[in-house]
């Protein structure tokens, strides 16, 4: 294994491999918080929902289509001083959570309010008609009914966000990024780039795996 990798520091790789764990962990987390009611907003209130509210409908996606066309590494230098403002430094792994969620968030607002969309909306009609409250049509209808399309965005985002924090080694974002530009680009050791790379390639097909089951188990189909 020596001969085949000599440039290859396993301890280095694995706390590597458990900072983008903890960048991807951190960042699906708030984007979670953040993604699904937006994402709840733009379907309430788009065009023919029950709350149609046109100005504020346009508003809404007019940003989360201006965050969503900004390319990552455009939106990692540009968002540095708002970064060392919320997380006290633009390096590492807190460093790299801020870009990640406000890079993600958007995406996934989307992926929420096209998994709300293929809803039928006789389901929501039907809770409307028994007198439920706007909440209780949210949260006991339209969610759970929605749910195996919410879990698969949830899958894809993660998967997005895999890439994103390869893409913060960049600008020192710790991870098995930070280690490929650094060794495996920089100084050309190609076989810590392949090591960082099947390790990525690995965790994206767990993600994966995972989240294809999990939308299976809550299908109703």
């Amino acid at each position: 294994m020596d001969a085949l990798l000599p440039n290859v520091n396993w301890p280095e790789i694995w706390q590597a491999t458990l900072d983008t764990l903890s960048m991807l962990g951190g960042s699906l987390v708030f984007t979670l918080i953040f993604g699904l009611p937006l994402g709840v907003l733009l379907f309430l209130t788009g065009p023919r929902q029950m709350f149609e509210q046109k100005v504020l409908y346009q508003a809404t996606s007019l940003l989360v289509n201006i965050f969503r066309s900004v390319p990552f590494v455009i939106l990692l230098i540009v968002m540095i001083p708002f970064t060392v403002i919320v997380a006290g430094t633009s390096l590492g792994v807190a460093g790299a959570i801020p870009p990640l969620v406000v890079g993600a968030t958007p995406f996934f607002a989307r992926l929420v309010e096209t998994a709300l969309r293929e809803v039928d909306r006789g389901i929501i009609e039907a809770t409307q008609a028994a007198g439920a409250t706007p909440r209780q049509i949210v949260v006991n209808a339209l969610l759970p009914e929605a749910l195996p399309g919410i879990i698969a965005a949830i899958t894809v985002t993660a998967i997005t966000l895999v890439s994103y924090t390869a893409m913060s080694g960049l600008i020192g974002g710790g991870g098995l990024g930070d280690l490929a530009v650094r060794y495996g680009y920089q100084r050309y050791q190609p076989d810590v780039m392949v090591v960082t790379v099947v390790l990525l390639l690995v965790l994206v097909q767990v993600l994966q795996s995972v989240g294809d089951r999990l939308v299976v188990h809550f299908s109703r189909k």
